[in-house]
């Protein structure tokens, strides 16, 4: 096992949000075009300042992507930052990847839901033909929205259907339960798409019971305090459902307090289905070559349990049945001759 090896290993991505993962060298860019005001225009220094070392909680961490959504607002900027994502994502090994992202947050100047979808899908199209990667968007609201704005966004998503496999809840947790966007849901679902969402990091194990209870979720971002209840731990894993694993971030959002003592060893050990993603490349500084080498020196996972979760990934994937299916035998294949 090396970090080489790792980033060679066809790996599936399901948990990475757009304003999270531009590159440093496109922020100042974006920011000269734009007239945003950076805190330094040095691509290594602002590197570092995106990194988030220093939040006490998710709520902190999410202030950070404050600067970042700021450079999305026109549809070059989006395209630019979904087509580079593709392109990092192939770097890493990356061959399937979930671009996830709050369409609203790029309305400020003008752009429609539409406007905003359309450019991100533009990206990703342009991305898998010159770099090979399968990329798919994911459309998120935000807890902390007005529930009908919540419903807006995912009627809109519905009509993407297809380049948009699925719609989410992100942004602060704490106090507010998903069940309250439940008709956004709903709608989503009714719509076609499938349902991922945020819960277990700044909540409990009841936030992600809600999650799945009200709200239908076929996987959960993070699910990190699903330990909590050992009822609804069996439930998630007789029923299939996916945690989409970030060990970094939950440092960095002080979830846990070390990758030593992160839940997914337990959560693996117990049979529930786990696979590793980032978050966000620019504010955790990682790939998932690196957390997946995190979860091998700091938590013990070996090879083949490292290609299990890779295929749990795939497996796990919001793809129509036969192209996912394709995928995984394709997959299982590569990493057994490697």
């Amino acid at each position: 096992m090396t970090p080489e090896l790792l980033r060679r290993l066809p790996k599936a991505e399901l948990h990475n949000h757009l304003d999270g993962s531009l590159r440093a060298e496109t922020m100042i860019d974006l920011a000269a075009t734009a007239g945003v005001e950076l805190p330094t225009r040095n691509a290594d220094m602002l590197r570092r300042h995106m990194l988030v070392d220093d939040a006490r909680n998710l709520e902190e961490y999410l202030t950070r992507f404050e600067l970042t959504i700021a450079l999305l607002q026109t549809p070059d900027a989006i395209e630019r930052v979904a087509y580079e994502m593709c392109e990092d994502a192939a770097a890493d090994g990356v061959r399937y990847i979930e671009i996830r992202y709050c369409p609203w947050l790029s309305t400020r100047h003008g752009l429609s839901l539409d406007d905003v979808m359309a450019a991100e899908l533009r990206g990703i199209a342009r991305g898998e033909a010159d770099f090979g990667v399968t990329a798919r968007a994911i459309n998120c609201s935000l807890r902390q929205f007005d529930p009908a704005l919540s419903v807006e966004i995912a009627r809109h998503a519905v009509t993407q259907k297809g380049g948009v496999v699925a719609f989410d809840l992100a942004g602060g947790e704490a106090g507010r339960p998903a069940s309250e966007h439940r008709q956004a849901f709903d709608i989503a679902r009714k719509g076609g798409l499938h349902i991922t969402v945020h819960a277990g990091e700044a909540a409990g194990a009841d936030s992600i019971a809600d999650a799945v209870t009200a709200c239908g979720a076929e996987r959960i971002g993070h699910g990190t305090r699903l330990y909590e209840d050992p009822a609804l731990l069996d439930y998630i894993r007789t029923q299939r459902i996916t945690l989409e694993t970030n060990i970094t971030s939950n440092l960095q959002t002080r979830v846990v307090s070390s990758a030593s003592l992160h839940p997914v060893r337990q959560y693996y050990d117990a049979g529930v289905r786990v696979t590793l993603s980032t978050d966000s490349w620019l504010m955790s500084g990682v790939t998932l070559s690196s957390e997946y080498w995190l979860a091998h020196t700091e938590l013990g996972f070996d090879r083949r349990e490292i290609n299990r979760m890779i295929l749990n990934g795939f497996r796990a994937a919001f793809l129509p049945p036969g192209q996912r299916n394709e995928l995984v035998v394709r997959v299982a294949a590569e990493l057994e001759a490697m």
